[in-house]
This record gives structure tokens, sequence and C-alpha cells, in this order.
């Protein structure tokens, strides 16, 4: 088959921020993404596959007109461009936390602004115009929306009454004297897919099989494997103290005497564990790293 005849996935991953964590996810699930310097076009050890860097703020557009058939992006992104794309996954991560980020109304400390209402002929600075007056107008109020092309916080009272930001934990709000006065929306990064895209057999089972290793890929994060030979006598106590919500695998080993445990635990978990483990009997107990979980 030529090359021109082989089927491509055009897939986009976002630039910026979240480039390297998107990158990481996706060789924990088993795709080699390197990152060339001043390239947009990541090299992947798959030949169907085809990776641009954009923006997530851009991403859903690209893919919603099938400039890309699927990327990840924000739920965010999604709103503020209003793009028609099928959500194919809920994949959370991000550069600081598994925390949703929040876009959020706030102003300075001594603003008499305390409620949607008060904003009423005031100015508003953000990134997420569209996203903003909309939220404005299902609330009755008529406020001035500017775009902000970024340091958004440094904005009021000089330039602005408020803004509506993004924010993970409003560390950065709360250092520039901004208060935060109610939250407009959260949002966790998707995987979406462009309508005719998802229509193709090819595709849709390519991008059903990505998903479902990216999804395993975040399943393992912070956990690991332990395994520990154990004397069937003091098996109850070993299951006792193993997480009530894990059912480990028992195997026989060759002296009936014994069996081999293999569970999943938290990696946090392990240092209080696993001296509990060898107290109650437990031997040879290893510890060993997980890529992927899939249920």
């Amino acid at each position: 088959m030529s090359d021109e005849t082989q089927p491509l996935l055009k897939l986009g991953m976002p630039a910026g921020s979240l480039q390297e964590a998107a990158g990481e996810l996706f060789r924990k699930a088993g795709y080699k993404v390197t990152f060339a310097s001043r390239s947009y076009y990541p090299s992947v050890d798959d030949a169907e596959m085809h990776i641009t860097l954009i923006r997530a703020q851009e991403m859903s557009r690209y893919v919603e007109n099938g400039s890309l058939d699927c990327g990840l992006t924000g739920k965010d992104w999604i709103v503020e461009n209003n793009s028609d794309v099928v959500e194919v996954a809920e994949l959370v991560f991000s550069k600081v936390s598994r925390r949703p980020v929040r876009w959020v109304l706030a102003v300075p400390n001594d603003s008499p602004i305390h409620s949607v209402q008060d904003l009423q002929g005031k100015r508003i600075a953000t990134e997420v115009v569209n996203m903003t007056q909309r939220w404005l107008a299902e609330h009755g109020v008529t406020a001035l929306v500017e775009f902000s092309w970024g340091a958004t916080e440094v904005k009021p009272p000089l330039l602005v009454d408020a803004i509506v930001e993004v924010t993970e934990t409003g560390s950065s709000l709360r250092a520039n004297n901004l208060r935060i006065v109610c939250d407009l929306m959260s949002s966790t990064p998707r995987f979406i897919v462009n309508r005719k895209a998802y229509e193709d057999p090819w595709k849709r089972k390519k991008i059903e099989d990505l998903v479902l290793m990216l999804q395993g890929s975040m399943a393992a994060e912070g956990q690991v494997g332990l395994m520990m030979n154990v004397q069937r006598e003091h098996l109850a106590k070993i299951l006792s103290l193993l997480p009530a919500l894990k059912n480990p695998t028992i195997s026989a080993l060759s002296d009936d005497a014994w069996v081999a445990v293999n569970t999943i635990i938290a990696e946090d978990t392990v240092r209080r564990l696993v001296p509990a483990l060898k107290a109650a009997g437990a031997t040879g107990i290893v510890e060993y790293p997980l890529n992927k979980i899939i249920d």
C-alpha cells in the first residue's frame, strides 16, 4: 500500500502549558511521542497517525471544520467557540493537578461588586468573551466585555471593573488582591472528534483504541502492583490488610501450603502497608510500576 492510500488519523495535541503533560500521557499509553524544538509536528511511532500542535483555545474550531480529525482541548474552549464536535472522553489531567479548572468572576477586594447583577454597565476583561457575554445575557445583565491578551489579573481596578479568569486554586488571584465573586463554569480536558470523521469506521476504531489506552494510562496514575507469597494459614489476615475495594488475585503455588497474592494499591500507601504485610506473614513482597489499567 502506498503512502497516498494509507489511512491517516489527524490528531491535534495542545501546545503550550499542557503539551508536556499530554505527551507524557501518550507515552504512558504506549505511543512514543517526541517533540522537536521549533516544530509543530511531533513525531509518533505510529505511521497511521499525524500529530499537530495547536493551542487549546483553537483546537475545537479545527476539529469542527475537519482540518483535524480529533484532538485534546478543554470543555471551556468548546463552549467558548460554540463548536459542534463529538466529545468522546473526559481526560482529567493538567500541568499542576487533576482538579478541574474554574472560570470565575473576580474583582478587587474592596470592589462594591458582590453579584452578577452588580456588573450592569461595568467593564469586564477576559479571554472567554463569548462565554462571558452568554452568561451575562442569561442573568439579564448588560456590560462591556473586552478581550484580554494576557496579564488579566493586573487590569482591575484601573483598566476594568472586573475580570473573568481561569484558575485552579485561586492563589494567583489572591496574590493580586482579587476576590472571587462566583463561578461561571468548571472545565476538564476532553478528547473531541470531528463528526464526519467519527462516522468513518476506520477512524472511529482507531480513535476508540487510542482513547482506551489513554484512559488506561490515567487509571494507572498513582497506582502500583504488589505481589507476595503467603502461607494459607496467614491468608485471611493478609487479605484483611489489603484495601477492601480491591480484589486481589490468589494463585496456587507448587507447595500447596502457599499461595501467591497479586493486587493493585495506591502508591502512597505502600510504605505503611508493606511492613504490616510482612509482620502478618507475607514474604517475597515485590512492588512494581503500572503504565495502564484497563477495566
